[in-house]
């Protein structure tokens, strides 16, 4: 069975981390199931040539997507889409870029959109959740939130790019971050080389 994975993206700056992401994804025979925030939809718009729906925008760009890849996306306040059950069986969720909110909320256990409706059921049900931060600099209350959250079992990855491939521009920077996504949900990519090839 192909692959399904949930991809949130929230309101941080940095939504290109999240479109990245996603082309990565569609460009494989992937099931990915997307919610954007309000908030993310609106710095989509401001930071890029975003325009809804994300399948019209993807082609736009000029993305290859694969004849089997699947794109399904949710409102976030339906709580009643099958990412808000236990019982939908997938292969993680990543949420690009989290905002300090959606922490938050994470971490209290707050199920207020789908967003952390869906995050919470992977914590309880113990799939892979990955929340890049993209926020600087930290309080002490994200910090917490951040414990919080990687003691239940999410993997914390801040959106810090990489600069050992001597990368030549802002699409390869972003590359070294979505690279570590794909690395922690299992899925196979060519963004990076691996150390030492």
């Amino acid at each position: 069975m192909k692959p399904k994975i949930i991809v949130a993206i929230c309101g941080a700056s940095g939504s290109i981390y999240g479109i990245r992401l996603l082309k990565s994804l569609l460009e494989r025979p992937i099931d990915v199931r997307l919610i954007i925030s309000s908030a993310g939809e609106a710095v989509m718009r401001h930071e890029t040539d975003y325009t809804a729906p994300m399948i019209r925008f993807l082609r736009k760009e000029g993305v290859q997507i694969h004849p089997d890849a699947v794109l399904e996306q949710y409102e976030p306040d339906n709580l009643f889409a099958q990412p808000a059950s236990g019982s939908f069986h997938h292969n993680g969720m990543a949420v690009v870029p989290c905002s300090m909110k959606t922490m938050g909320s994470i971490a209290a256990g707050i199920s207020g959109n789908l967003i952390h409706r869906s995050a919470d059921v992977c914590l309880k049900e113990r799939r892979p959740l990955i929340l890049v931060p993209r926020e600087t600099p930290l309080s002490l209350i994200h910090l917490k939130n951040m414990q919080r959250v990687a003691e239940a079992g999410a993997v914390i990855m801040p959106a810090s790019p990489s600069f050992y491939f001597q990368p030549q521009s802002v699409h390869e920077l972003v590359d070294t971050v979505v690279a570590r996504i794909l690395d922690h949900l299992g899925i196979e990519h060519h963004l990076v080389k691996q150390w030492g090839e």
